[in-house]
């Protein structure tokens, strides 16, 4: 197995896995500082974020750089064994560069201009924000890429967070711009957005604008297009940060810290920039398991997008938030179960915001590795401190891969298209293809999150959700991995249109009938409330389903559950094909998610994919493999305790240095990290 360690692609990282969190000096007097530092190498701390948003602090005025006080904690950070993820530090602008540049201020679509005493406060097509970016990029690269402390560049944060669309005059021209890189002509992009309809063809660029306040719907297609430019013009911000450091040092090693599946920002094409990705985790302990389970999503998510590699949990928080309207605790333990719980999907760092509770601002409230109670007698530090040194123990597993024979074709461009407005009904784009992912979480199978571009082989079955937007290459891969012999389930409005938005015609989904051996005529939306059913060979009583029922002529494809009621009761709603050596699959609706489980396991016996070990409800398994070892991770994400049965995965476990064999207890937010040789002949999950 391929490994692919963090320090080898950024050779200036600390051994180990990374450890820390978003560190802000500037909020506080240097006596502060040495007393942070040794606090810092106690807890196992050995990287942490730097000057994040300190763009005022470093540039007073214009021109104007003060970088002594950045010099001497970068320097008391590395004596104190602190490695620095040094940031751009363009994340909030000063206001003297606002003030100058008042243009540079984002509008909102209905031509309201934002003010400043935020944060990203921005247009991202603004060239005096581009021109003062890439200025402080240059000088911070210059003074410090060779700083032995400097393992890592920090690129903006949060980019889109806040600030993810405008509509200013500079947009509209930059936006016209981008439209004709991508279509040369009117006449194309006439033919794209169907402008025939609504008397809205465009016979001259300045026509164009964005998609601002209206009286009705927007034209799909400008919809579209705006936000593949919006997300165009972030992702730039990006790669012009990379360019202006690598002006200085070519050989500097970036991240940009994404915020889970974040509608404006399409992290599949951004982090194809970057050298590590990173995320920032904040599941609501509120909630419970499906917040838990969409924080592993996305954890899939982000190792996915660069490939399988190793990446950064950029930020979590060890107690509460301060921005939900009502902010929980973690639990005793909490904390620690979700750490390991990101190390588990691939992460090789784990950080948080942040290292020390602010006593002003916008975020006082938000939790921190040190909280305003302090160090002595605190139940966080403690829990900080402790998970610290059990860090340091994970060595053996750096780089080690996550082996997925499933993959989840998840796509930005299809949400962007699937939520524009003026369908059959309203559409969740995230919560559709969390109900399938929580399926496999809850079974314990190992997920990639995979673009529908991008390669199937390797992969058993693969999960394509409301893939409304299908493209004829797209629908080429996908025949062609049924044909090899592999088994695709795809669920209802999917392949409706092409990238245009524009729909294939002649029964959904055109391009794939022959595949999944039918075609779809209708589409019934269920309301909320309104009750359908299944009826299902084998299951004793009627399964309820919801979402959507499509209407469907079956062309050669068996009939596996039928509704039972309203007109179109006994017409089929869950269908099986053989195409080639394998077989497609096609929900027609959203059976309950009980169901699914049951149904799912049955698939995946057929295929021969096993979970790593029979655990609880609430326990979650996944494993790494490293080149001669691999390594089972197995978390209690409840607040009971369980035992596990390791009889068929025995092993060492890494944080305890005991053997786990047989019946092992489990404690409330417990975790084994179990370590095992590759034994030649056995399957890795």
């Amino acid at each position: 197995m391929k490994v692919t360690p963090l320090k080898s692609i950024a050779p200036k990282l600390p051994n180990g896995i990374l450890y820390g969190g978003d560190y802000n000096p500037e909020q506080w007097p240097e006596e502060i500082w040495l007393e942070d530092a040794r606090l810092m190498r106690d807890a196992g701390v050995n990287l942490v974020s730097v000057a994040i948003f300190a763009w005022a602090k470093l540039e007073p005025r214009l021109g104007v750089f003060t970088f002594e006080w950045l010099d001497r904690i970068i320097d008391l950070l590395w004596k104190h064994d602190v490695s620095v993820c040094l940031a751009t530090a363009t994340a909030s602008p000063p206001a003297w560069f606002s003030r100058a540049h008042p243009e540079s201020l984002p509008v909102d679509e209905s031509g309201v201009r934002m003010s400043i005493g935020s944060r990203q406060h921005y247009c991202p097509n603004s060239r005096a924000y581009r021109k003062a970016s890439a200025r402080l990029c240059i000088k911070l690269a210059a003074r410090y890429a060779a700083h032995p402390a400097v393992a890592l560049w920090h690129l903006n944060n949060e980019v889109g967070c806040h600030s993810h669309t405008c509509y200013c005059d500079t947009c509209a021209s930059e936006f016209r711009a981008w439209l004709k890189n991508r279509y040369t002509t009117l006449e194309a992009l006439n033919d794209s957005w169907g402008t025939a309809f609504w008397s809205q063809a465009y016979g001259e660029w300045d026509e164009i604008m964005p998609p601002r306040k209206m009286p009705t719907f927007r034209n799909p297609g400008q919809t579209l297009d705006y936000a593949r430019f919006m997300s165009d013009s972030m992702r730039d911000i990006v790669v012009g940060e990379i360019a202006a450091l690598r002006s200085v040092a070519p050989d500097a090693k970036v991240t940009t810290n994404g915020m889970n599946f974040h509608r404006p920002t399409d992290y599949q094409e951004w982090f194809k920039h970057v050298d590590i990705a990173a995320w920032d985790s904040y599941p609501d302990p509120a909630v419970g398991h499906s917040e838990i389970c969409a924080a592993a999503f996305n954890h899939d998510l982000f190792r996915s997008v660069r490939g399988g590699q190793p990446f950064i949990l950029m930020e979590q928080v060890t107690s509460q938030v301060n921005w939900r309207p009502t902010n929980v605790l973690k639990k005793p333990g909490q904390m620690r179960a979700l750490s390991y719980q990101a190390v588990a999907h691939g992460a090789d760092g784990v950080m948080f915001f942040q290292w020390r509770a602010a006593k002003a601002g916008a975020e006082k409230f938000h939790g921190a590795m040190v909280p305003h109670f302090g160090t002595k007698n605190s139940r966080v530090h403690a829990e900080v401190h402790e998970l610290g040194a059990e860090l340091k123990k994970l060595q053996p597993l750096l780089g080690a891969r996550t082996c997925a024979r499933v993959a989840l074709i998840v796509s930005w461009e299809n949400r962007w298209a699937l939520e524009l407005e003026s369908k059959p009904m309203q559409f969740d784009y995230t919560s559709i293809v969390l109900a399938f992912y929580r399926v496999f979480w809850e079974l314990n199978i190992a997920v990639d999150i995979v673009h529908p571009n991008q390669s199937l082989v390797g992969y058993d079955v693969v999960v394509a959700p409301a893939l409304y937007q299908l493209s004829q290459n797209q629908s080429e891969s996908l025949r062609s991995f049924v044909n090899g012999g592999g088994t695709l389930l795809m669920s209802y409005f999917s392949g409706v249109a092409d990238e245009r938005d524009h729909i294939w015609l002649g029964g959904y989904p055109a391009l794939l009938q022959d595949v999944l051996g039918l075609a779809v005529e209708e589409w019934q939306p269920l309301p909320t409330g309104a009750k359908q059913t299944l009826q299902i060979e084998g299951e004793p009583t009627a399964i309820p389903c919801s979402e959507m029922c499509e209407l469907v002529h079956l062309r050669g494809a068996t009939a596996l559950a039928t509704y039972t009621n309203d007109f179109y009761a006994g017409r089929a709603a869950l269908t099986k094909h053989e195409f080639g050596q394998g077989h497609a699959i096609y929900l027609a609706t959203l059976p309950v998610h009980d169901y699914l489980v049951r149904w799912f396991q049955r698939l995946l016996d057929s295929r021969k994919i096993n979970a790593p070990l029979p655990l609880a409800h609430g326990v979650e398994a996944m494993v790494r493999v490293g080149a001669d070892e691999e390594f089972l991770f197995v978390i209690n994400h409840e607040a009971t305790p369980t035992t596990i049965d390791f009889t068929n995965w025995s092993g060492r476990d890494l944080i305890t240095g005991e053997a786990c064999a047989g019946s092992v207890a489990l404690a409330p937010f417990g975790v084994h990290v179990v370590g095992r040789p590759i034994q030649s002949g056995r399957n890795s999950p």
